[in-house]
């Protein structure tokens, strides 16, 4: 039995929290906070929400703008396949005069998963739909009391939860469910220590009556993550501008500037030695010493620096910037590498200038692109929008 709709709702209309992309109807705006708040914490997203509707306040001007733009305005955010499939999305938007107004339609456009085109289709369209991320799931364990673990739970949470949809409330203010939905995962039915006592579902939730509620959403144990090794090379001309190259359109980080590197291999770290024929120039390069570390979703990457200085014509597929132009450019994981060379954060100085990369743990993140649930992130933890 589900608990009634009319309780979370009234709970809401109370307690609802005020965000910049609440309150408007407009799908441009209610899907670029979702897209943004993939993996992010509200609080990171919601300076950077506005400045990027400063610089593309619609989705004509988004689809307008070359990718340059839109790569240099995400920088830093992470997840650079979101913004790739947030442009081409938008262009398909506009080449089709104006958003779909359905979930199905919605899922048509690149990078657009289930979430996703759930998200919007209620919150701008007024469509019945119930968008599932990790604080709907959370909830949905709990209430239900479902003991399997993740990921291999996840479908059936997501029929349970499509299940509110059998309620006239639901349907009539979908939006509004939806985002209680998300504020009471956000705000009291938390992955510690949920607030119980609190929650306008507490009379209903199985896992409560069962006591088990702090231990749902269960778990599977995750798999190692592989490492990949990478040496990159740092030039700077005389007038401290660097050179950086653009990396191919797919894959990590596709589209994204770097600094430029050997390939990201396994289990074998590079030397200097065997790494020198892929520099971008031939130059007096000198190997720093520690490691940059970096997560993504099923690896770690771990890299190592060499610098020089050199007034060069940059080579095919290079170009060279400003060094702050540059910083605000790349991408974190080779904002990692520019920590290194000024001796911050991310240096280890146990390994010697040429001895092996050494491994350290790295914070995971998750992947680029909607191919799982998106993970729980509001108030300050991960989650989506609301």
């Amino acid at each position: 039995m589900h608990p009634p709709a009319s309780e979370l709702l009234g709970w809401y209309d109370r307690h609802r929290r005020v965000m910049p992309w609440r309150g408007a109807r407009d799908p441009y705006r209610i899907w670029l906070s979702e897209v943004m708040l993939q993996q992010t914490t509200v609080a990171a997203v919601e300076p950077r929400y506005r400045r990027f509707l400063d610089r593309f306040p619609d989705v004509e001007a988004l689809a307008a703008a070359p990718w340059e733009a839109v790569a240099a305005e995400w920088a830093g955010l992470g997840y650079y396949a979101r913004a790739r499939n947030l442009h081409a999305a938008a262009r398909a938007v506009v080449a089709r005069g104006g958003f779909p107004g359905d979930e199905a339609g919605l899922r048509a456009l690149p990078g657009i998963g289930a979430y996703t085109a759930a998200a919007v289709a209620a919150i701008a369209f007024n469509q019945p739909a119930v968008p599932v991320d990790g604080n709907v799931e959370r909830v949905t364990a709990r209430v239900f009391d479902v003991r399997d673990p993740l990921p291999g739970s996840r479908a059936r949470l997501a029929v349970l939860a499509r299940g509110f949809l059998d309620q006239a409330l639901v349907r009539e203010r979908p939006g509004d469910f939806a985002q209680a939905l998300f504020d009471l995962g956000a705000t009291l039915c938390t992955p510690r220590r949920p607030a119980c006592a609190l929650c306008p579902w507490n009379a209903h939730c199985a896992a409560r009556a069962a006591g088990v509620q702090d231990s749902l959403p269960a778990k599977a144990p995750k798999a190692a993550r592989a490492q990949r090794f990478g040496l990159h090379f740092l030039l700077r001309d005389r007038e401290g501008r660097m050179l950086l190259r653009q990396r191919p359109p797919s894959g990590l980080l596709g589209g994204m500037a770097e600094i430029p590197g050997t390939p990201w291999r396994l289990e074998t770290p590079w030397t200097l030695a065997e790494a020198l024929p892929q520099a971008p120039v031939a130059a007096a390069w000198r190997l720093l010493p520690g490691t940059a570390q970096h997560g993504f979703t099923h690896m770690e990457l771990l890299m190592r620096l060499a610098v020089a200085e050199a007034s060069v014509a940059a080579p095919p597929g290079c170009f060279w910037l400003p060094a702050e132009e540059a910083r605000a450019t790349l991408p974190t994981a080779m904002r990692r590498l520019l920590a290194l060379a000024e001796g911050g954060a991310g240096a280890r100085d146990d390994a010697g200038a040429n001895g092996p990369l050494l491994a350290e743990p790295a914070s995971p993140v998750a992947p680029s692109g909607e191919t799982t649930a998106p993970a729980a992130r509001r108030g300050g933890r991960t989650r989506r929008t609301a």
